[in-house]
Parts: structure tokens; sequence; C-alpha cells
């Protein structure tokens, strides 16, 4: 049985902190499964870690939906949340569209959605809907153009603004919410005040659950980890001296042995074979 938003509402009742990472295939949503994560969210950040690119801007909602689809497949019990990706909740109508789509199609149980009293309406309706909403408030990639790559709401005019839009988020049906970048203070009270689960991407060790991203937490790229990410392992490394051993080993005669290749044909085979195809003994 898969997580629902009632389970995550009842760990935030009971005290209990929970994690979210990022997935977008099938192997990756298999491992992060069976290490016991509840939550994966498809996130636009494979637009980064995925596809390359120096932002989330160009992924799209096909590119949400075949990763979603991966996701579900790869879990049984996890909770699955697919991002909105860029415009594709610019307004109500295509917000439903959009979003219906990662259900229905994608198999998601829930959508992510970055901003703040905006799209508070659009929240509602889709929630209205039967669709759960998880809301993003602080640094939203989607706006890095507007409101720049650094920490939000440090000064009391943003975060009276923050905690306005998080209560209004709350209130519109969000079942939970993200901070990234956040001042740890900011988001330990905005946690306080709030009867969703705040989940916190640099925003501090208070808050009710923590996500990162898939690519950070295992040290696939050199040196690309932001700050307050932590890397647990470091799998690009592996990978690397993995596939040059391999590099080594074909280049040398050494792979495959004898133990690894296929089986030894009938006796005579080959010249049988041969003779049919060239002619000889025939």
């Amino acid at each position: 049985m898969r997580t629902t938003v009632f389970d995550l509402a009842k760990l935030k009742s009971e005290g209990r902190r929970f994690p979210m990472l990022t997935a977008y295939d099938y192997s990756s949503a298999l491992i992060a499964e069976a290490a016991g994560v509840p939550v994966l969210l498809v996130g636009d950040s494979m637009g980064n870690v995925v596809h390359g690119r120096g932002d989330t801007l160009s992924v799209t909602v096909d590119d949400i939906v075949r990763a979603t689809q991966s996701v579900v497949r790869g879990t049984q019990t996890a909770l699955v949340v697919a991002d909105m990706p860029f415009l594709s909740f610019r307004d109500e109508a295509t917000a439903i569209a959009n979003a219906g789509r990662m259900m229905s199609d994608g198999g998601a149980g829930a959508v992510k959605m970055e901003g703040g009293g905006a799209v508070v309406p659009i929240v509602r309706r889709l929630v209205d809907l039967g669709i759960p909403v998880m809301a993003h408030l602080g640094f939203t990639p989607q706006s890095a153009g507007t409101i720049g790559l650094k920490v939000q709401a440090k000064d009391a005019e943003g975060a009276r603004a923050l905690i306005a839009d998080a209560e209004a988020l709350q209130a519109a049906g969000a079942f939970a919410l993200v901070l990234e970048l956040v001042p740890a203070q900011l988001a330990a009270e905005v946690a306080r005040r709030l009867t969703i689960p705040v989940i916190g991407i640099g925003a501090g060790p208070e808050c009710d659950a923590q996500v990162q991203v898939w690519h950070d937490l295992l040290g696939l790229f050199d040196g690309r980890s932001p700050r307050h990410a932590k890397r647990y392992a470091e799998i690009g490394r592996a990978m690397r001296e993995a596939v040059a051993a391999y590099v080594g080993e074909v280049e040398a005669g050494a792979f495959p042995t004898d133990a690894q290749s296929s089986r030894k044909m009938e006796d005579g085979a080959l010249d049988e074979a041969l003779g049919a195809i060239y002619g000889k003994g025939a």
C-alpha cells in the first residue's frame, strides 16, 4: 500500500520526521524505496542533473510524465510526487489539464507547484478536483531569473510575506510545503505555525522533513553539490573506476574470459555452417 498525504499528516502530528528524495527513473526508484524513502519527487531538477542544462526551464510536461511513469513502475509503497514544470500552471485551465495528465497518465499520487499568493487560487481549484498539491516557497528555481540564486526572505518584510504565503497555501488545501534556501529560524517558525508537513532543503534542521537531490546525495558529480547538500557516498567515483577497469580489460584482451563466454558449439557445427555459406564440402 502506498504512502498517502494522510500518512504524512500523521507523521507531522506525531512529531516524526521523514525523508523525501528525487528520482527520475525506474532503477533509482527501486533503490530509494528499498532503502525506506516514503516520498519520491520527480523533480524538474532533471533539467540540471539528467538533461545537463543550466536550469529547469526547459523541462516539459511530457518529460515529467514519462519520468513519473518510470518511477511509479519502480515503486510499490512510496508516494510519488510529480513536479509541475515552468509555465505548466500559468492559469487554472492549463494547470488542471497538466496536473490531470501527471495523475492519470503518469500515475503520480500528487503534484508540486512553486509559488505563493499568485498560485493560491490554482492550488485551491486542484485540491477541489481531488488532486493533492505540495506547495513550494523560498527559492523557487523556476523564478531564479527574477529572484536570484540566493537565500530568500532574510529581512522582516520577506519573512512576513513568506509566512503569509505559507498560511494561505495551507488554507487552500496544500498537503505539504517545501521551503528552499530559507533562513533556519524562519523555516522553524513556519513549521511551528503550520499543521501540514514543512519539507526543508537548505532550510535548517527544524523542518518536519528534508528533501535532497539524488545526484547530490550520492556524489554522482564532482564539485557540483550545493552547500546545503550532504554526500553520503561517492558513487560517481566508484562508477568511473568500474568503467575504467572495464575499458582496460577490453583493451588488454582480458575480458571476456572463457567463463564469461557463451557455451561452445557442437563439434563440427562451425565447419558445417561455413561449408553451407561458402559452398565448401558440398
